[in-house]
Protein backbone atom coordinates (compact mmCIF):
# COMPACT_ATOMS: atom_id res chain seq x y z
CA UNK A 1 0.00 0.00 0.00
CA UNK A 2 1.47 3.21 -0.69
CA UNK A 3 -0.08 6.93 0.67
CA UNK A 4 1.02 10.53 -0.47
CA UNK A 5 0.47 13.59 0.95
CA UNK A 6 0.62 16.91 -0.62
CA UNK A 7 1.23 20.06 1.47
CA UNK A 8 -0.26 23.25 0.10
CA UNK A 9 1.39 25.49 2.64
CA UNK A 10 4.58 27.15 2.41
CA UNK A 11 5.47 26.38 5.94
CA UNK A 12 6.76 22.74 5.71
CA UNK A 13 6.66 22.66 10.26
CA UNK A 14 3.65 24.43 10.70
CA UNK A 15 0.31 23.29 10.96
CA UNK A 16 -0.77 22.05 7.98
CA UNK A 17 2.49 19.94 7.36
CA UNK A 18 2.22 18.24 11.25
CA UNK A 19 -1.80 17.74 10.54
CA UNK A 20 -0.62 15.65 6.85
CA UNK A 21 2.44 13.98 8.97
CA UNK A 22 -0.07 12.82 11.35
CA UNK A 23 -2.39 11.25 8.76
CA UNK A 24 0.81 9.62 7.34
CA UNK A 25 1.77 8.28 10.59
CA UNK A 26 -2.04 6.92 10.66
CA UNK A 27 -1.50 5.63 7.48
CA UNK A 28 1.84 4.10 8.51
CA UNK A 29 0.74 2.66 11.34
CA UNK A 30 -1.64 0.57 8.80
CA UNK A 31 1.06 -0.55 7.06
CA UNK A 32 1.50 1.81 3.99
CA UNK A 33 4.37 3.02 2.52
CA UNK A 34 4.24 6.74 3.00
CA UNK A 35 5.53 9.79 1.47
CA UNK A 36 5.18 13.90 1.85
CA UNK A 37 5.67 16.38 -0.95
CA UNK A 38 6.17 20.14 -0.53
CA UNK A 39 4.20 21.78 -3.22
CA UNK A 40 5.92 24.77 -2.71
CA UNK A 41 9.42 22.60 -3.75
CA UNK A 42 7.77 22.11 -7.34
CA UNK A 43 8.07 24.66 -10.00
CA UNK A 44 4.50 23.59 -11.56
CA UNK A 45 1.41 25.89 -12.92
CA UNK A 46 -2.30 24.72 -13.15
CA UNK A 47 -4.16 23.44 -15.72
CA UNK A 48 -3.28 25.15 -19.43
CA UNK A 49 -6.43 24.51 -21.10
CA UNK A 50 -5.00 22.64 -23.44
CA UNK A 51 -7.72 19.58 -23.81
CA UNK A 52 -4.97 16.92 -24.73
CA UNK A 53 -6.27 15.14 -22.02
CA UNK A 54 -9.37 14.90 -24.04
CA UNK A 55 -8.10 14.46 -27.68
CA UNK A 56 -9.79 11.60 -29.17
CA UNK A 57 -6.45 9.09 -30.06
CA UNK A 58 -4.39 11.75 -28.76
CA UNK A 59 -1.25 10.36 -27.08
CA UNK A 60 -2.27 11.90 -23.70
CA UNK A 61 -5.52 10.79 -23.53
CA UNK A 62 -7.03 10.97 -19.74
CA UNK A 63 -3.65 12.87 -18.70
CA UNK A 64 -2.13 15.68 -18.40
CA UNK A 65 0.10 16.58 -21.12
CA UNK A 66 2.35 19.52 -19.34
CA UNK A 67 5.60 18.22 -18.63
CA UNK A 68 6.79 20.16 -15.23
CA UNK A 69 7.72 19.61 -11.57
CA UNK A 70 4.52 17.98 -11.02
CA UNK A 71 4.22 15.13 -14.09
CA UNK A 72 6.15 12.70 -11.86
CA UNK A 73 3.86 13.06 -8.77
CA UNK A 74 0.51 12.83 -11.01
CA UNK A 75 1.68 9.21 -12.52
CA UNK A 76 1.89 8.26 -9.29
CA UNK A 77 -1.08 9.01 -7.95
CA UNK A 78 -2.36 6.82 -10.41
CA UNK A 79 -0.60 3.69 -8.69
CA UNK A 80 -1.47 4.95 -4.80
CA UNK A 81 -4.04 3.61 -2.25
CA UNK A 82 -4.64 6.94 -0.42
CA UNK A 83 -3.82 10.37 -1.51
CA UNK A 84 -3.93 13.56 1.26
CA UNK A 85 -4.27 17.19 0.14
CA UNK A 86 -3.59 19.67 2.54
CA UNK A 87 -3.57 23.68 2.84
CA UNK A 88 -4.73 26.38 5.01
CA UNK A 89 -7.43 28.61 3.23
CA UNK A 90 -6.51 31.92 2.03
CA UNK A 91 -9.44 34.47 1.17
CA UNK A 92 -11.53 31.31 2.06
CA UNK A 93 -9.91 29.39 -0.44
CA UNK A 94 -6.67 26.43 -0.77
CA UNK A 95 -3.87 27.77 -1.66
CA UNK A 96 -2.96 28.58 -5.07
CA UNK A 97 -0.56 25.54 -5.32
CA UNK A 98 -2.89 23.38 -4.45
CA UNK A 99 -5.40 24.64 -6.53
CA UNK A 100 -3.68 24.16 -9.50
CA UNK A 101 -2.64 20.50 -8.36
CA UNK A 102 -6.37 19.32 -8.35
CA UNK A 103 -6.77 21.33 -11.45
CA UNK A 104 -4.17 19.21 -12.64
CA UNK A 105 -5.36 16.12 -10.99
CA UNK A 106 -9.20 15.83 -11.67
CA UNK A 107 -9.37 17.44 -15.10
CA UNK A 108 -7.77 14.90 -16.91
CA UNK A 109 -10.35 12.03 -15.73
CA UNK A 110 -13.51 14.34 -16.18
CA UNK A 111 -15.29 13.11 -19.32
CA UNK A 112 -17.58 15.45 -21.39
CA UNK A 113 -20.34 13.40 -21.38
CA UNK A 114 -23.81 13.43 -20.35
CA UNK A 115 -23.45 12.62 -17.29
CA UNK A 116 -20.14 13.42 -16.90
CA UNK A 117 -18.06 10.27 -15.80
CA UNK A 118 -14.49 9.49 -14.47
CA UNK A 119 -12.11 7.44 -16.44
CA UNK A 120 -9.70 7.72 -13.55
CA UNK A 121 -7.70 4.28 -13.88
CA UNK A 122 -6.77 4.01 -9.96
CA UNK A 123 -8.60 3.17 -6.97
CA UNK A 124 -7.11 5.68 -4.47
CA UNK A 125 -8.88 7.33 -1.15
CA UNK A 126 -8.48 10.81 -0.92
CA UNK A 127 -8.55 12.96 2.34
CA UNK A 128 -7.91 16.71 2.10
CA UNK A 129 -7.27 18.48 5.46
CA UNK A 130 -7.99 22.59 5.53
CA UNK A 131 -6.52 24.95 8.40
CA UNK A 132 -8.13 28.02 9.25
CA UNK A 133 -6.32 31.04 11.52
CA UNK A 134 -10.28 31.57 11.94
CA UNK A 135 -12.87 30.16 14.31
CA UNK A 136 -15.04 28.01 13.11
CA UNK A 137 -18.48 30.61 13.62
CA UNK A 138 -16.58 32.34 11.30
CA UNK A 139 -15.88 29.78 8.48
CA UNK A 140 -19.51 29.26 8.86
CA UNK A 141 -20.75 32.47 8.55
CA UNK A 142 -18.99 33.49 5.67
CA UNK A 143 -20.23 29.99 3.79
CA UNK A 144 -16.29 28.79 3.33
CA UNK A 145 -16.99 25.52 4.43
CA UNK A 146 -19.41 24.53 2.15
CA UNK A 147 -17.41 26.04 -0.89
CA UNK A 148 -14.57 23.67 0.45
CA UNK A 149 -16.89 20.77 0.82
CA UNK A 150 -17.79 21.13 -3.02
CA UNK A 151 -14.30 20.56 -3.66
CA UNK A 152 -14.85 17.73 -1.57
CA UNK A 153 -17.50 16.16 -3.35
CA UNK A 154 -16.03 16.80 -6.88
CA UNK A 155 -12.29 15.40 -5.79
CA UNK A 156 -15.14 12.39 -4.65
CA UNK A 157 -17.05 11.93 -8.22
CA UNK A 158 -13.88 11.85 -10.16
CA UNK A 159 -10.93 10.54 -8.36
CA UNK A 160 -12.29 8.78 -5.43
CA UNK A 161 -14.51 8.18 -1.71
CA UNK A 162 -13.04 11.36 0.27
CA UNK A 163 -13.39 12.68 3.31
CA UNK A 164 -12.86 16.22 4.77
CA UNK A 165 -11.10 17.37 7.98
CA UNK A 166 -11.36 21.12 8.68
CA UNK A 167 -9.43 22.47 11.59
CA UNK A 168 -10.21 26.04 13.18
CA UNK A 169 -8.82 28.50 14.69
CA UNK A 170 -5.22 27.42 14.44
CA UNK A 171 -2.14 29.38 15.80
CA UNK A 172 -0.54 31.37 12.88
CA UNK A 173 2.79 32.66 15.15
CA UNK A 174 5.17 31.67 17.21
CA UNK A 175 5.15 35.11 19.00
CA UNK A 176 2.38 37.37 17.86
CA UNK A 177 3.55 40.40 20.06
CA UNK A 178 5.98 40.88 16.66
CA UNK A 179 2.66 41.05 14.48
CA UNK A 180 -0.10 43.56 13.85
CA UNK A 181 -2.91 41.00 14.70
CA UNK A 182 -4.85 42.70 17.22
CA UNK A 183 -8.03 40.69 16.55
CA UNK A 184 -6.41 37.30 17.72
CA UNK A 185 -6.63 36.92 21.22
CA UNK A 186 -2.58 35.22 22.20
CA UNK A 187 -3.71 33.34 25.45
CA UNK A 188 -6.76 31.79 23.68
CA UNK A 189 -4.82 31.30 20.79
CA UNK A 190 -1.72 29.64 22.80
CA UNK A 191 -4.85 27.88 25.21
CA UNK A 192 -5.79 26.60 21.97
CA UNK A 193 -2.98 24.97 20.52
CA UNK A 194 -2.08 23.15 23.86
CA UNK A 195 -5.90 21.43 24.82
CA UNK A 196 -7.45 21.28 21.37
CA UNK A 197 -4.71 21.38 18.19
CA UNK A 198 -3.39 17.79 19.88
CA UNK A 199 -7.41 16.49 19.53
CA UNK A 200 -7.16 17.60 15.77
CA UNK A 201 -4.05 15.35 15.23
CA UNK A 202 -5.44 12.83 16.41
CA UNK A 203 -8.01 13.16 13.72
CA UNK A 204 -5.53 13.67 10.99
CA UNK A 205 -4.31 10.04 12.21
CA UNK A 206 -7.31 8.59 12.33
CA UNK A 207 -8.20 10.14 8.54
CA UNK A 208 -4.80 8.45 7.89
CA UNK A 209 -6.01 5.21 8.75
CA UNK A 210 -9.43 5.19 7.39
CA UNK A 211 -7.65 5.28 4.21
CA UNK A 212 -5.80 2.25 4.22
CA UNK A 213 -8.77 0.22 5.99
CA UNK A 214 -10.27 -2.55 3.25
Amino acid sequence: MKVIAFNGSPRKEWNTAMLLQSALDGAAAGGADVELVHLYDLDYKGCASCFACKLKDGKSYGRCACQDGLTPFLRQIEAVDGILLGSPVYLGAATGVMRCLMERLVFPFLTYTDPPGSIFPGKARVGIIYTFGAPEEMVVQRGWDRSLSDTGAFMQRIIGPTETLMVYDTLQFNDQTRYVATRFDPAHKAARRRDIFPQDLHKAFELGARLVQH
